[in-house]
C-alpha cells in the first residue's frame, strides 16, 4: 500500500444486487473484484431478487468468503433489491456495484477518498463496456478500436459516454453500475423508487437519476451543501452481453429511456430532469452523427439520430396524461 496514500476515514458497504443465476460467473466476478481492493469494505452484501435457487446458491458460495447473502423483501426489481441493501447495511458510505461488472484495482478507494469533504454526498465512477467481439455498428464511438474509448450511445449498455467528464468534477446525477452515496441521503429522502427501476431484463430506469435529484433538491432546500461527484479513477469493467447489441434492444432501450425520463420529470420537474441532457443533445449528438458521416459510417450517423427520434418519442408518450401517474416516491426515514 502507498503510504501517501491513508486509507479513507469512512466505512462503505459494498452492495451487489443479483436475480439470475445466468450471470453466475459474473456475479463471482463482481465479488471477487471486491475482495481484491486495496481499502477493505466493512461489508459486502449480495441482495438476491426474488430467485430462491440463486439465493441458495449464492449463500452456499459467498456466505464462508463472510459476505453477507439477503433475500430482496422488497417489490422484485433493482430498485426494491437496493432498498434492502440500503435497510441493512452498516456503512457510512453505500457502494453499488452491478452484478456484470468487475472493479479494476484501486476502485474502492478512489470511491471513498472524496468524502474527506463533508459536503460530497455522493461519488460515482466510470464504466468501460466489455464487447461480446468488438464495438458495434450501432454503438457507434471516436475510437472503435479502443476498448476504453466511450461512445455516444453507451448508456443504451449501462456505461460511460461520451458528453460525460473526463477527469473529476462534479455532476447531476451518478450511473447505476459504479456509484457510491452517503448512508445519510437515503434517510433524508428516503430510497429508490420502486415504480421505475428495472425489473429483470426490462429496460426502464433513470431510478438513480431521481433519487440524486431528489437529494440535492432536498439538501438544498435545507441550506446544506451537497456535492456529487464524477471520479474516473473509480473505474470499473461492464459487460455487455450479445442480447444488448442489436438493432432492437436499442430501439426498446431509447423507447424505455424517453418513458422514465418523463417519470423523472413528473417527480422532480423538468428542469432538473433534464438539465444535462439538453446539452447533450444539441452538442454531444450532432458531432457524433457528423463524425460518423465524415468517415463514411452511415449505420453509426443512423444510430444516434434513431436514437434520439426513439427517446424522444418514448418521453412524449411519457408526458401524456396518466402514463407515469402511478409512479410515486418512497418515504423519507429523516425524521426517525
Amino acid at each position: 500500500m502507498n503510504p501517501a496514500q491513508p486509507d479513507p476515514a469512512v466505512t462503505a458497504s459494498v452492495v451487489i444486487c443479483v436475480y439470475t443465476d445466468k450471470r453466475w460467473f459474473d456475479i463471482v466476478a463482481a465479488v471477487e473484484s471486491v475482495a481484491a481492493q486495496d481499502v477493505a469494505a466493512a461489508e459486502t452484501i449480495v441482495v438476491v431478487d426474488h430467485n430462491d435457487a440463486l439465493l441458495e446458491r449464492a449463500s452456499r458460495t459467498f456466505g464462508p468468503r463472510g459476505v453477507r447473502v439477503l433475500p430482496s423483501v422488497h417489490r422484485q426489481g433493482l430498485s426494491g433489491a437496493r432498498n434492502t441493501a440500503v435497510e441493512a447495511a452498516t456503512g457510512e458510505i453505500i457502494v453499488f456495484l452491478d452484478d456484470d461488472a468487475a472493479a479494476r484495482p484501486g476502485w474502492l478507494r478512489a470511491l471513498l477518498t472524496p468524502y474527506a469533504d463533508p459536503a460530497v454526498i455522493g461519488v460515482g465512477g466510470i464504466a468501460h463496456p466489455r464487447w461480446p467481439e468488438r464495438r458495434p455498428v450501432m454503438l457507434p464511438g471516436y475510437a472503435p478500436d479502443n476498448r476504453d474509448a466511450t461512445g455516444e450511445l453507451d448508456w443504451v449498455v449501462g456505461c460511460t459516454y461520451t458528453g460525460q467528464p473526463t477527469t473529476a468534477a462534479e455532476m447531476r446525477n451518478l450511473m447505476g453500475c459504479n456509484m457510491s452515496l452517503r448512508a445519510e441521503v437515503f434517510k433524508r429522502v428516503g430510497g429508490f423508487a420502486e415504480d421505475i427501476g428495472r425489473i429483470g431484463k426490462n429496460p426502464l430506469g433513470c431510478e438513480e437519476t431521481e433519487l440524486c435529484i431528489r437529494a440535492t433538491q432536498a439538501y438544498k432546500k435545507d441550506g446544506r451543501p451537497a456535492r456529487i461527484l464524477f471520479e474516473p479513477r473509480a473505474a470499473v469493467d461492464h459487460r455487455v452481453s450479445e442480447d444488448r447489441v442489436h438493432w432492437e434492444y436499442l430501439r426498446r432501450r431509447s423507447w424505455a429511456e424517453g418513458l422514465s425520463k418523463a417519470a423523472v420529470a413528473g417527480l422532480v420537474g423538468s428542469d432538473d430532469a433534464l438539465s444535462t441532457e439538453r446539452g447533450y443533445v444539441t452538442g454531444v449528438l450532432p458531432k457524433g452523427v457528423l463524425r460518423e458521416l465524415l468517415r463514411r459510417r452511415p449505420k453509426g450517423a443512423a444510430a444516434i439520430v434513431c436514437c434520439l427520434g426513439w427517446t424522444a418519442a418514448g418521453y412524449l408518450r411519457g408526458r401524456l396524461p396518466g402514463a407515469t401517474a402511478h409512479v410515486r416516491l418512497p418515504a423519507s426515514n429523516a425524521g426517525a
